[in-house]
């Protein structure tokens, strides 16, 4: 891999990653534009996952550091502020339908959920999802506020995000709006729900290909495309958050759309 490809995979990881676009399906499209060829490319995209998980470990280390006191006082038996307990089981189980059905769709995903023209309908069938989200969204006179029932659906909508075109923040952003939360609301918590479940595959993946000795040959280029992917991520995480104040989904909607096309009319 050359130091081009890692900065280019890199930021496209970073910047798809948090924007509703889907960062597995930008990977997967770049490759296929640019005719990247790796045998490696597996544990490249483990490793910029991982590094995206450190942006927001990194962004949101207030909140995360709270969740960990939060952990350990539970553990000591210490109650915890209604705000708080319902934050950290709102997250602890929805986290749970995207491990079950990641490692349910492990071995798909390396094969029949990489194909560029499924990547092209996936990323039409989101954006008509985010369209009906703001329909929904716009009607309604009183927005909710989390709780761990509707933590548990935002999860159901993060595991749809295992199809590559689909978009982990664009799933839970818009499962949140459909159960009432704001924009803002929902991406702040979409953001905390992905940090353990992007840290955990991950890790796991990158332990996997290291006991296999992949990473030797491709270690320095691998290393540069993660810091491009963390400081990338760190940008768009903040430049989503602000965004989503005072716009809507619907520019992402023609993104995404237009992509398709342009997937279709020359892959």
């Amino acid at each position: 891999m050359s130091y081009f490809e890692a900065i280019l995979l890199g930021l496209v990881q970073g910047i798809a990653e948090f924007l509703p676009i889907s960062s597995t399906g930008h990977l997967i499209l770049t490759r296929e534009f640019f005719g990247f060829q790796t045998n490696y490319g597996l544990a490249i995209d483990a490793t910029l996952h991982f590094a995206t998980a450190l942006a927001v470990l990194i962004y949101f280390r207030k909140d995360l550091g709270e969740l960990a006191v939060g952990l350990w006082k539970r553990i000591l038996g210490v109650s915890l502020s209604r705000e708080m307990n319902v934050l950290f089981f709102a997250i602890v189980l929805g986290t749970i339908p995207g491990v079950i059905a990641g490692l349910y769709l492990e071995n798909s995903m390396d094969t029949f959920f990489r194909d560029p023209h499924l990547v092209a309908w996936v990323l039409i069938a989101g954006s008509l999802l985010f369209i009906v989200a703001e329909y929904v969204s716009k009607r309604i006179t009183e927005h909710k506020e989390l709780s761990i029932q509707r933590g548990i659906i935002i999860g159901l909508f993060q595991a749809l995000a295992l199809i590559p075109g689909t978009s982990r923040s664009g799933a839970t952003i818009s499962g949140g709006m459909l159960l009432g939360l704001t924009r803002e609301k929902a991406a702040r918590f979409t953001f905390l729900l992905s940090f353990p479940i992007i840290l955990g595959a991950g890790a796991k993946k990158i332990l996997e290909l290291e006991g296999a000795g992949v990473f030797h040959d491709e270690w320095s280029t691998i290393m540069v495309a993660s810091f491009v992917a963390f400081v990338s991520g760190i940008a768009s995480i903040h430049y989503l958050l602000k965004f989503l104040k005072n716009h809507t989904l619907y520019l992402f909607v023609v993104y995404r759309i237009l992509l398709a096309l342009v997937v279709f009319a020359i892959v």
